[in-house]
């Protein structure tokens, strides 16, 4: 089970629990810094989350506060994650909503979606939708270009070789490169593709912060080590707690509902 706390005023971890309970034992973290697990409503300090192994930790470092202790007058918001004072913070049950993410958590609160202080990881059948929606925008699109070229229907879509093989060389790097940009691209700017928005999700790193290009293109390219061993990387998500692939695995990325 990953857990994450608040070091500096910056969400930290994931971190199992034996890690957790060893950042409390050398005093890195006290009783009063917030940490989360999938499956808490809220952000709890740890006196409360971890009270059996909380009472027979040292109180502090001596000489010292921990750095990433918090103390009882902030809070994380249950929308951006980030660090408020408490007195900045609106409460909705266990939940707590800075000023500026109001209006988002009160829209959401009218469409009746799920509130909780971490990560809603999307389900498999959501995922797969969004894919199969990608292949069919990509599918259109190298349907055109092959038309343009002078190519039949059929020819263009792989399904029959034709006699200008060397178009259909060259066609077919100009999909791959189309294919790796829309994606790079999407996911680095708006953290989801056409597919995936279509279908309310997105992509963010383990941290719920935005991926950035560079691990989105490592990801395009992962997703070919997922399908090479028949499909199991993409089945893996099924039997995840995060509901990871293997290329989400290789990236450290999650894909949560919107």
């Amino acid at each position: 089970m990953n857990w994450y706390y608040v070091n500096a005023g910056q969400q930290a971890g994931p971190v199992d629990e034996a890690q957790l309970d060893a950042l409390r034992s050398s005093g890195q973290i006290n009783a009063e810094t917030l940490v989360w697990r999938e499956g808490m409503a809220n952000w709890q300090p740890y006196g409360e989350a971890r009270p059996s192994v909380a009472q027979g930790a040292p109180a502090a470092i001596a000489g010292g506060t921990p750095t990433s202790a918090t103390g009882s007058s902030e809070a994380v918001c249950a929308e951006c994650g980030r660090i408020f004072p408490i007195d900045n913070t609106i409460q909705y049950g266990n939940a707590r909503v800075c000023a500026s993410c109001k209006p988002i958590f009160l829209q959401k609160l009218a469409e009746g979606a799920k509130i909780d202080g971490g990560l809603s990881y999307a389900s498999v059948w959501t995922r797969f939708g969004a894919v199969f929606l990608d292949g069919i925008i990509l599918f259109v699109v190298n349907i055109f270009l092959g038309l343009i070229a002078g190519l039949t229907f059929v020819q263009a879509s792989g399904a029959q070789p034709s006699d200008r093989i060397g178009m259909q060389v060259i066609l077919f790097f100009i999909q791959i490169t189309i294919a790796v940009c829309y994606e790079t691209l999407m996911i680095g700017k708006y953290g989801a593709t056409l597919g995936k928005m279509a279908a309310k999700v997105r992509v963010v790193t383990a941290e719920g912060g935005k991926v950035s290009y560079a691990r989105a293109l490592g990801r395009y390219f992962s997703k070919f080590l997922s399908a090479m061993i028949c499909a199991i990387g993409y089945i893996m998500a099924a039997f995840d707690e995060e509901k990871r692939t293997l290329h989400d695995r290789i990236c450290n990325t999650r894909v949560i509902t919107r």
